[in-house]
């Protein structure tokens, strides 16, 4: 169930970040809405998630997915630059938090 719940806070935060893109500062609406929405839901999600799993292995997994997501939409879908050094940098980011899982995180 914590992994469950985690991935549900993981997809909160990447949609509440890539909301805030179309928010403009916060100067439109329903971006900044879904921002504030995705983040709460995210937070919430991630303390429940805490209850079950080690703050290092929920934490590193959070955040490396999270990271790695939000930078692959970007390239994918918002026009930004794609070139060897990002896709590699999300790889290491992916692959940090599989060493940290392996090497004991949890």
């Amino acid at each position: 169930m914590g992994y469950a719940l985690l991935a549900g806070a993981i997809a909160a935060e990447v949609a509440g970040t890539t909301a805030m893109k179309y928010s403009e500062g916060f100067s439109r609406l329903w971006p900044s809405l879904i921002t504030v929405a995705g983040y709460l839901l995210a937070f919430t999600l991630l303390a429940q998630t805490l209850k079950t799993l080690s703050v290092g292995t929920a934490y590193a997994i959070w955040a490396g997915i999270g990271t790695a997501a939000v930078a692959a939409i970007g390239m994918l879908f918002l026009g930004e630059a794609a070139n060897l050094v990002k896709v590699a940098g999300i790889a290491l980011v992916i692959a940090g938090v599989v060493v940290l899982n392996l090497g004991g995180a949890h």
